[in-house]
């Protein structure tokens, strides 16, 4: 019989705290059984195995972060929208690097299409259509906002950046200028 309260709901959220707190490669379902004291047997009854687990907790960070990420563009165009977008990423992988590593799990393509996934890239394509980039150029535009920011915030959590006196701050401040600066020389003529 399953403990009272342990709902499907509940063990995403548990298991998503639980990746931010012990990373998003050791959430299991054994381990999430511990959290609510409760046999590994008992917690079937609602997950099939810990790559649902897995996946509903990264459905769930997407999910989060699509909604943040859309509060910080509210509003905003062009390098303020840029900026706000960058910034909203780069915050919630600092606070939340778990479920920052579970938004990059890859997801079947069906499971993917429905996810907050598409809000991502719909939100990415809207700040680029302030730069009037050829059709063309967006995809490309889109993979290099991902590839920079996400290698950012991958250096900068993994302590790549602490050999310097320069502020992670300024050097993100400088990328995101330049971005804006590269981003607006390739406007569609």
């Amino acid at each position: 019989m399953v403990r009272a309260g342990v709902t499907l709901e509940r063990l995403t959220r548990a298991g998503a705290e639980l990746a931010d707190e012990v990373g998003f490669d050791q959430v299991t379902v054994s381990a999430l059984a511990r959290q609510f004291d409760v046999k590994v047997a008992s917690l079937y009854s609602h997950l099939k195995n810990s790559q649902e687990l897995k996946t509903r907790i990264t459905l769930f960070a997407l999910e989060e972060l699509a909604d943040r990420v859309a509060a910080a563009l509210a509003g905003r165009a062009g390098k303020d929208a840029l900026a706000a977008f960058a910034d909203a990423y780069r915050g919630y992988a600092a606070e939340h690097p778990g479920r920052y590593a579970a938004a990059r799990l890859r997801l079947d393509p069906e499971t993917a299409a429905a996810s907050a996934g598409v809000r991502h890239a719909q939100m990415t394509r809207a700040i680029l259509r302030g730069y009037d980039l050829a059709e063309e150029d967006e995809t490309h535009a889109v993979r290099m906002l991902g590839s920079v920011f996400h290698g950012y915030i991958s250096l900068e959590a993994s302590g790549g950046f602490s050999h310097t006196a320069v502020d992670p701050q300024q050097s993100w401040t400088w990328i995101v200028d330049s971005l804006d600066t590269l981003l607006r020389g390739r406007a569609a003529c």
